[in-house]
Parts: C-alpha cells; sequence; structure tokens
C-alpha cells in the first residue's frame, strides 16, 4: 500500500474530477450535506469563541489556539463529509477545463452557499438556546458581541482583502487534505492553514453567517448600523471568498498542471 502523499500534479487531477462529480451529484444529498458544513463551520466558530475568551496568553498565542479550535469545522468537513462553499471554489478548474458549464457551476455554488447558510443560522440558534453566552458569568457572550461588531464595521476594501486571504488559506488547506492518504495525513494538512487564516483576522464568509446572526440573538440589533454593517460584510467577503479561492488557488495551480500544453500534468503511479 503506497502511503506517500499524492503529488501536487496528481492532487490537482483529483480535485478537478471531484469537481465534476460534485456538480454532477444529487441536488437533494448536496444540499444535505452543505447544511452539515454549515452547522460544522459554526461549531468550530463557538469552539473558537470559548478557547479566546478571557485568555492572557498574549494575542499571537491566543489567536493561534483559537484557530486550532477553529480547525474542528473544516476537518468534519473533509472527514466526516460536507459540502463547504468556500472549498468548493476549487470546482473552477473543472469549469477551466471545460468539464462543466458556468451555469453547473453557478448552480453547484448557490445551492451549497444556501445550505451553508442554513447549517449556520440553526446551529446559532441552538448555541443561543442553549445559553453558551453565559459561559464564564457572559464573557463568552461579551466575546461574541465584540468580534461580530468589529466584523460589521470593516469598510468594503478591507473586508473584501481579508475575504481573499482567507479562503486562499482554507482552498490550500483542502488542497492538501486532498493529498493526504489517511485521516491523520488530512487533519495534520488542516490545521495549519486554518490556524493562520484565523490568526490573522481573515473573513470567512459562512463562518460569519454563524458568528454575525449569533450576535444579533444576543443582542448587537441595538448597536447603531449593525445589521446593514452585518449584511455587507456578508456580501463583500462572499466576493472576496470567491476571488481568493478561484483565482489563487484553483486558478494558479489550473495554470501550472492542467492547462492544455502544460507538461507538468499527473504522473503515472
Amino acid at each position: 500500500m503506497n502511503l506517500d502523499a499524492w503529488k501536487p500534479a496528481e492532487i490537482a487531477a483529483r480535485v478537478q474530477a471531484g469537481g465534476v462529480a460534485k456538480v454532477r451529484g444529487n441536488a437533494l444529498t448536496l444540499l444535505v450535506l452543505a447544511v452539515l458544513a454549515g452547522a460544522f463551520i459554526s461549531l468550530g466558530g463557538i469552539f473558537y469563541l470559548v478557547i479566546v475568551t478571557d485568555s492572557q496568553l498574549g494575542l499571537g498565542i491566543t489567536r493561534f489556539l483559537g484557530g486550532l479550535g477553529f480547525s474542528l469545522g473544516l476537518i468534519l468537513v473533509v472527514v466526516a463529509g460536507a459540502e463547504l462553499f468556500t472549498g468548493n471554489n476549487l470546482v473552477a478548474m473543472a469549469w477551466a477545463s471545460r468539464l462543466v458549464s458556468l451555469p453547473e457551476l453557478l448552480k453547484n455554488w448557490v445551492l451549497v452557499y444556501v445550505g451553508n447558510v442554513i447549517g449556520a443560522l440553526g446551529t446559532a440558534v441552538l448555541v443561543w438556546l442553549g445559553g453558551v453566552d453565559q459561559l464564564g458569568a457572559g464573557a463568552v457572550g461579551a466575546k461574541a458581541l465584540s468580534i461580530a461588531e468589529a466584523k460589521a464595521s470593516l469598510g468594503f476594501v478591507q473586508a473584501f482583502a481579508l475575504g481573499i486571504l482567507c479562503n486562499a488559506l482554507v482552498c490550500l488547506a483542502v488542497w492538501l487534505a486532498n493529498g493526504g492518504r489517511s485521516i491523520i495525513d488530512k487533519v495534520a494538512a488542516i490545521v495549519l492553514p486554518i490556524a493562520a487564516f484565523v490568526a490573522i483576522g481573515a473573513e470567512h464568509s459562512i463562518a460569519n453567517w454563524f458568528f454575525l446572526p449569533y450576535a444579533y440573538l444576543l443582542g448587537a440589533s441595538e448597536s447603531a448600523g449593525f445589521v446593514e454593517g452585518s449584511l455587507q460584510n456578508l456580501g463583500v467577503v462572499t466576493l472576496g471568498n470567491i476571488a481568493g479561492g478561484t483565482l489563487l488557488v484553483a486558478g494558479v495551480y489550473w495554470l501550472a498542471y492542467l492547462r492544455e500544453g502544460s507538461d507538468l500534468g499527473p504522473a503515472e503511479e
């Protein structure tokens, strides 16, 4: 049995083939798996909140540890099986190779995005009903409000740039996980890129569909401009995520390995 990681060119071929399968998959199955992914990412989000609340370890270490906790979300998506919009931006490789049409690609993204939002909103409500915000004598709730208000106050350019950075790292995590042959390989590949995007404060659209509505339930709606700022954040960060995932990861690796005439294509095993 070959235990070596897949080579980069082989990963490209695997991701492209996986993209075709995702686009041609059953719509109901995709929707169900997308709802799961939204819930998984949200569970990583609340785990992050609990970890960073009242930490005295300093900015870098606290954010790094929070990022390790947030990695739970993508680990569940990849290992347990789910469909995440940001990771599915890699399906653009199949479109670039003309294996799927643009309408098929957009249909997949919309369906998965809607499912992710449903899962994130449902988890936000459950966490709110469960009173998780009361942990630490209400410190977790206060941290949730602080984080959400900072997100809602981001300007257009900053939110877009942070969205690009985020999904470049998320898609790289998915890319690396596709190179692993075991669960341990996949988990190890995911953790550091996700911890990195969390540590630098990058913006993930699906995670924000948890953080912002959760803060709304906790009373952030009373803050001036919170709702408007939240809607702008969700829209702009989504666009940034698309740009980061499709251009900086899918596009670059497609050019390197899958474009017509490339001499770096998948090697025979």
